[in-house]
């Protein structure tokens, strides 16, 4: 469990990471440079969740091996279907990071919502619904390894 007091802001615990797959972890597919090593250290702290309509077909391949649990969803409601895998987790003890305009309910729902932009872009509904904004997945993951990165961002 990452614990951090933030000053003016709240007292995070968190438990679970659920984390988008194409756009967010991967491009075009395929995993971003730096992601791998990452999630391995944060799985010492936390669960780590992806969730996924898997559009290029890849997260399985690449995503083997890593301490991660994957879920693939249908392709319909899918931003109904992360809000309510972040429910179920518990949205209190939960950092959920995404970038595309599915992910904007389970930004809210979680307790830390994480947007990221990188090359595909991030949704302006989905940047509005997070806490903070990074422009590199590694600059997300590295926040919740360097935690006074959060406070020094989100203290008042």
């Amino acid at each position: 469990m990452i614990h951090i007091e933030i000053p003016g802001y709240d007292t995070l615990d968190f438990a679970f990471l659920v984390m988008d797959y194409n756009g967010t972890l991967a491009i075009d597919g395929h995993l971003i440079p730096g992601v791998a090593q990452r999630l391995k250290q944060l799985a010492r702290q936390m669960e780590i969740h992806i969730i996924t309509a898997d559009t290029f077909g890849l997260a399985a391949q690449n995503l083997q091996g890593l301490p991660v649990q994957l879920t693939v969803i249908s392709a319909s409601d899918q931003g109904k279907q992360k809000a309510q895998y972040v429910r179920k987790l518990g949205d209190d003890h939960s950092v959920a990071i995404g970038n595309g305009r599915n992910d904007r309910f389970m930004l809210m729902e979680a307790k830390l919502g994480i947007a990221t932009i990188q090359k595909e872009g991030a949704a302006t509904d989905t940047t509005q619904a997070a806490n903070i904004v990074v422009h590199h997945i590694n600059d997300a993951l590295d926040l919740l390894l360097n935690p006074l990165r959060l406070k020094a961002t989100l203290r008042d």
